[in-house]
């Protein structure tokens, strides 16, 4: 299926690896000009011509801090005018209640609230404008679905859900969608720390933590980068257009819930 993006600008922040690298590739392979981003150089460049080489797209590299205001500062002047915008982001660890002070409460939040919102705000105006605009947040299950380790989390993310349902309805009369991916257990380089957690708490092999990981998942495996994607590319394709204010679980088929 051709999904009506070729020529449209992509910004896909944090982008130089995970789920932001995928992001980034799905949506070059359907044509689209996209800048990708990141704060190690070396790594950012070389998924960038992994990405140009791979789909023959125009692919940008642009070094910033989505946390700080300068880098986003950057990354939207490199970018300022985007009919894609991907929000992405390092979530933070897991961890004990007790354990979260002041300082780590306003990380999460500048992290995974201020800086994806912060990033909408500046976009979100041209894409009324030119009467398109397509913004996804790669949020979290925990949004859906809390843990007690992951409260860190499930307060920003959540938060982040819930401007975003506000604001769609607002844009849908100018074509402008904003649409969350909830991932769980998908096979990145998060989720490979997180098997190392389990193995040192649990005092297990890192096969095993592997293995209790997709045992917790109804499809008996760990998602695939590509599989996140192409969830992506889909909601940012002209055929998604009457789709907007969503939660989309990429878990397996896990979630418990009916909605």
């Amino acid at each position: 299926m051709d999904l009506g993006i070729a020529g449209r600008r992509a910004l896909v922040c944090a982008s130089s690896a995970g789920l932001g690298r995928a992001c980034a590739r799905a949506l070059a392979a359907e044509g689209a000009a996209v800048v990708m981003n990141g704060r190690d150089a070396a790594r950012l460049e070389a998924s960038a011509e992994a990405i140009r080489r791979g789909t023959g797209a125009r692919v940008n590299a642009v070094v910033a801090d989505l946390n700080s205001e300068a880098g986003r500062a950057v990354l939207l002047a490199a970018c300022p005018d985007p009919d894609i915008l991907v929000n992405n982001n390092a979530g933070p660890a897991p961890g004990r209640f007790e354990d979260w002070d002041h300082a780590r409460w306003l990380a999460a939040l500048e992290a995974n609230l201020l800086a994806p919102v912060l990033m909408i705000r500046g976009v979100i105006g041209g894409m009324r404008a030119r009467r398109f605009g397509r913004i996804v947040n790669i949020t979290s299950a925990m949004a859906k679905a809390p843990h007690p380790a992951m409260g860190l989390s499930t307060a920003a993310r959540s938060a982040l859900t819930a401007v975003c349902k506000g604001l769609s309805k607002e844009v849908a009369c100018d074509n402008v969608t904003l649409n969350n991916l909830l991932p769980e257990r998908i096979d990145t380089g998060r989720q490979r720390f997180m098997a190392e957690l389990r193995a040192k708490s649990g005092g297990v092999s890192l096969e095993q933590a592997y293995a209790e990981m997709a045992a917790s998942i109804a499809a008996g495996r760990l998602g695939t980068p590509e599989e996140v994607g192409a969830a992506c590319a889909w909601l940012c394709s002209a055929q998604a257009g009457f789709i907007s204010g969503q939660n989309l679980s990429l878990d397996g088929g896990s979630y418990p819930g009916v909605f």
